[in-house]
């Protein structure tokens, strides 16, 4: 009976939030109710009273249930939504307090760096620390290897639009991959080719014949936590991937942006496997530290070194010394190790929850990359009919995804995908959201009596 009342309970209640039953009007009686539902007159009334509490419906006196009206509506529904859209990181997991203490001592350190232009390619003593850090993950470089950026996107739209020593043009993207590579090739005109990305991995003939005649420039990958779909390369693929970019002269850019959200040890980039002469190893510190710091590094090959040198120094001079003196204090400290850490695991703990649920709660069908482990996000198929209705009534009940449509190139076949993140999420969150999903893609589903199929094939 308990699931009876929870099941009319949620009908009615997606009724209101997608405007089925308008604000103010009134719902039908509690005898018209347990009719239509075949149930008992005391369920409605437990479902009427659990929706009042809600402060989705209110009563009155001789007069039956009603809507609230719809600017009382809105508030409520804004406070309790369930985030599976954003990919910067929760205000709350972030030690600001940490970061104001760093931030005042780079302010005393490097006071007077702060009234000139310190080198483009970085603080020297930052890059030690980068090199150091880079170490602990098998990538080994010299400081004069590292670069510092104003973030990754800084670091992409210069090296989408700069010449590289092998003369070629083209530049090879996954599908789907990271929207912000994708705009920054737009921006430039960049001729850009796109090879699929599926949740076993990639064809690699198609991307050899790639290699082989399509004069790429750069192949921009994601090799582990895979932006949108959370997928890994194995080592065996990693390793052919250098090889590759070796015999076909063919530079790697290697996203690593979430390397600090590991739990494999044993899990090396592909630059460790003697691809220092052909990859661009680039990471991120937005996820674990504040964005707005905006700060990201990359070891390149020493072929590039004197290009790359030029194109930041006309980018942006230098980058912000107080940015780079503050993320420098942090890994002296001992700080950034710590709160890595501490991401790590609460990040794993609600992917492995995710997970869980979704498996339980999805159809086999959706779950496209949620087997992946560990990291943000992993996606799920949606059905080709109503995409957008799907999306929209999620919005309206509160959940918030993301569609990987801008995360193809215009030109590409494209799946329809929902990018689940975890990251402002917890673990009621996401089983509230899963379950919400759920319903809605069985409410997706026809009724016809010749039903089509789930996904276009």
């Amino acid at each position: 009976m308990a699931n009876k009342k929870e099941s009319i309970q949620q009908i009615i209640r997606s009724d209101i939030v997608n405007g089925l039953i308008k604000p103010g009007q009134k719902l039908p009686s509690i005898r018209k109710q347990s009719q239509k539902f075949g149930c008992s007159l005391n369920t409605i009334i437990r479902v009427y009273q659990e929706l009042e509490n809600e402060y989705l419906i209110y009563s009155r006196p001789k007069s039956g249930y009603f809507v609230v009206a719809a600017e009382a509506l809105l508030p409520l529904l804004q406070t309790k939504r369930i985030d599976f859209a954003s990919a910067a990181p929760d205000p709350a997991s972030i030690p600001q307090i940490d970061f104001r203490q760093c931030l005042n001592k780079a302010m005393e350190l490097f006071e007077a760096s702060i009234f000139t232009y310190p080198d483009p390619q970085g603080l020297l003593s930052l890059r030690q620390e980068i090199v150091k850090l880079f170490h602990q993950q098998q990538v080994f470089s010299s400081e004069q290897q590292i670069f510092i950026f104003s973030g990754a996107q800084q670091a992409l739209h210069l090296l989408a639009g700069m010449p590289f020593p092998n003369g070629k043009t083209n530049i090879l993207v996954e599908q789907p991959t990271y929207w912000g590579m994708l705009a920054a090739l737009k921006a430039q005109k960049q001729t850009v080719i796109g090879i699929e990305r599926t949740p076993n991995g990639m064809d690699w003939v198609t991307l050899e014949r790639h290699f082989q005649s399509n004069m790429i420039k750069f192949f921009y990958t994601i090799p582990r936590f895979h932006n949108p779909l959370g997928t890994f390369y194995t080592p065996e693929d990693k390793q052919r991937l250098a090889e590759l970019a070796k015999a076909y002269d063919v530079y790697i850019v290697e996203d690593d942006y979430l390397a600090d959200l590991e739990t494999n040890s044993k899990a090396d980039p592909i630059r460790a496997y003697n691809g220092a002469s052909h990859v661009i190893y680039l990471r991120s510190f937005s996820k674990v530290m504040l964005p707005g710091l905006r700060i990201a590094a990359a070891a390149v090959p020493d072929s590039l070194i004197p290009l790359l040198q030029w194109h930041k120094h006309t980018a942006d001079l230098s980058t912000s010394v107080l940015s780079q003196g503050v993320l420098e204090i942090y890994m002296k400290s001992g700080m950034y190790a710590h709160h890595a850490k501490q991401m790590k695991s609460l990040y794993n703990h609600r992917f492995k929850h995710l997970r869980e649920i979704s498996q339980r709660l999805l159809p086999k069908e959706c779950l496209y990359t949620i087997q992946s482990s560990g990291g943000l996000f992993s996606a799920i198929r949606i059905p080709d009919s109503h995409a957008e209705d799907l999306v929209k009534r999620l919005e309206n009940r509160g959940v918030d995804v993301l569609p990987t449509d801008r995360q193809f190139l215009s030109s590409f076949p494209k799946l329809n995908l929902l990018r689940l993140s975890i990251i402002r999420t917890d673990e009621h969150a996401i089983e509230e959201g899963i379950r919400i999903i759920a319903e809605e893609l069985e409410r997706a589903q026809p009724t016809s009596s010749s039903p089509k199929p789930f996904f276009r094939l």
